[in-house]
This record gives structure tokens, sequence and C-alpha cells, in this order.
């Protein structure tokens, strides 16, 4: 039996849709409502969230691996003491009943994010360290903090492995926030583009290197999980051609997102809504950073990452269907 957390999210849904594939018995946590997909259907749903400690050892005394993909991501600084108590609180309840129910394996979903901030031109590897600094997002900071608790479950004994993906895409809710959004930018034909580099990854490929790595007798490790390094401009480019819409031709230099996310925090004090930009996103979007994936690759011989433009085009094909 397989216990999954967050799997009404974009990755759970993925890591759900190939554990039923792979004939795997499957118990997952809900909110408030269950996917419709046809996958969702074959999954055990129980209501509740993993600030129910009680709950968490009830159904871990019936699974013997454990996928830990709840999270929230935000970027704005409002959400700052909530994102820390999912982050983190949830991810000690989690590691704290798995020591206690003696679960077999934990498979942590963390973030590149948790690796520290990114300066120019800098190489990512799992080596690289968290360091203190102001500039550091808070989403950042969480999944640090909750990369502590698993590693402090393995010093008392847990069996984990942690993955840090790069930016997953995955067909999704693109009216939320969160990496579905960015097909909804393309779809809108966003006019604006930065020269800025990240690291991109299929939201099935991290599903499956998550199994292979709960499968495998890999234990205590951490693993960045990406594909390709993109720039944000080849990124829109591509997924505007896929969608037939006009590619971004204003170039956004730095001072330009300086100001359009102080903009845009302005428009959001008087309206009271979400931020679309702030300026931890802004940052994000014109440095270049590049992600290594080689440990992955070398300690899965046998895995490999679907190409980024197939990814792009199929993901397009399946949200122009949606429309």
């Amino acid at each position: 039996m397989v216990f999954v957390t967050g799997g009404t999210g974009l990755l759970g849904s993925y890591l759900l849709r190939e554990l039923v594939a792979r004939g795997k018995k499957v118990i997952a946590l809900y909110r408030k409502d269950i996917p419709q997909a046809g996958y969702a259907n074959e999954v055990e749903w129980v209501k509740g969230d993993i600030h129910d400690v009680v709950l968490l050892e009830e159904l871990m005394q019936r699974a013997g691996h454990v996928y830990h993909c709840a999270a929230m991501v935000s970027f704005n600084p409002k959400n700052r003491l909530a994102m820390l108590k999912v982050n983190v609180e949830g991810t000690t309840n989690i590691v704290n009943a798995a020591i206690k129910t003696g679960v077999q394996k934990l498979v942590h979903v963390s973030s590149v994010s948790a690796l520290g901030r990114k300066r120019d031109g800098m190489q990512v590897t799992e080596e690289s360290r968290w360091e203190d600094d102001r500039n550091n997002s808070n989403y950042g900071r969480s999944k640090y903090l909750a990369e502590i608790e698993v590693w402090r479950g393995i010093s008392e004994g847990l069996n984990a492995v942690i993955v840090n993906p790069t930016f997953i895409l995955g067909v999704g809710q693109w009216q939320k926030e969160g990496s579905a959004a960015i097909f909804k930018k393309a779809w809108d034909a966003f006019p604006w583009y930065t020269d800025g580099v990240s690291g991109f990854v299929d939201a099935s490929d991290v599903a499956k290197a998550m199994i292979l790595l709960m499968e495998s007798d890999i234990r205590n490790e951490r693993f960045i999980i990406n594909a390709e390094n993109w720039s944000f401009r080849e990124l829109f480019t591509a997924m505007a051609t896929a969608f037939n819409k006009r590619a971004p031709y204003r170039k956004a230099s730095p001072e330009i997102t300086g100001l359009l996310w102080r903009l845009e925090k302005l428009r959001c004090f008087f309206s009271g809504t979400e931020p679309l930009l702030t300026k931890e996103t802004a940052d994000t979007a014109v440095i270049k950073v590049l992600f290594d994936n080689s440990k992955l690759l070398k300690m899965l011989p046998g895995f490999t990452f679907r190409p980024l433009a197939q990814t792009i085009e199929a993901y397009c094909e399946e949200y122009k269907a949606m429309q």
C-alpha cells in the first residue's frame, strides 16, 4: 500500500496516475474536492490534511511507502506564516508519523528553491548549500526548513530520499497560480520576455523518477530533477508557437521588471487581490541559472527525460482541447 499527500496538486496528480497505471494500491488525502479524472476512481481518498497527526499515523500503519508532495507555493510575502505552517510543520508531522509507524521508505518532494538563493551564472548541484540571505524567497526558506526535518528523521533511522525538482510543467488548472499558469500566459500572447535561464521538467518525469527512487535501494540522498535549462524567452516562444499565438516580442530588462512588480504591489494593495508578479518572481526571471541533473541520471542509469520541446507541444495540445 502506498500513501500520497498532495495528490490533488499538479505533481501529485501525475504521481497518482503513474502509480495506478503500475497497479499500486494507493491512499491519498484530499481537503475539499476529489479529482474527476479516471485514475482517481482507483484511489482510496481520505478527507483530511497533514496537520492531523492521528490520521497520518492511522494511514501510515497501512502503507509501507509514503510520497510527501503536499506543499504551499506562494511568492506573496503575506503568505509567509501560512506557508511555514504547511511546508515545515506539515513535513514535521509526516516525518514523525513515518518514524513512529516504521514505514519502509519516504520520498519527500522539496524544490531547487531549498538550495539557496540563485545568482546569475550559477551552476547548481546537490552539493549547493543554503546560505542565509535577505533576498532568499520565503518559499525557498520554507522548503529548506522542511528538508531539515527530513534529514532529522534520517538521523533517527528513517529511510528517505529527497527530490528537488526545477520548474514543473504539466496540465492543471491554469486559472490558478502555479506552474500551469505559465501556459495561460502564452495562450494570452503575453508580450514580455526576459533573458533569464532556469530549469524545466515534465511532471510525468518527476513522478517516474520518484517511483524509481522509492523502489530502489537508494537512501539518504537528494536529487535535482531537471530535464533541460532554457531561457524564459525560449519557453514562452515554444508555447506560443504550439498555441499558434504571437511569440513574446518585448524585452523586460531588470529595470522594467523592477518597475512592474512595484506597480503590481500597489495595484494589489488597493484591490485586495493576489499579485501576479512579486519581487521574488521578478528577480528569478532575469538571472541565468543552470541546474545539473547528472547525479540522478548516474544513480538511475535506465532513466531518461522527455525532451522539453516534446513536453511543451504535447501539453499545449491538451490545453487547446480543453478550450
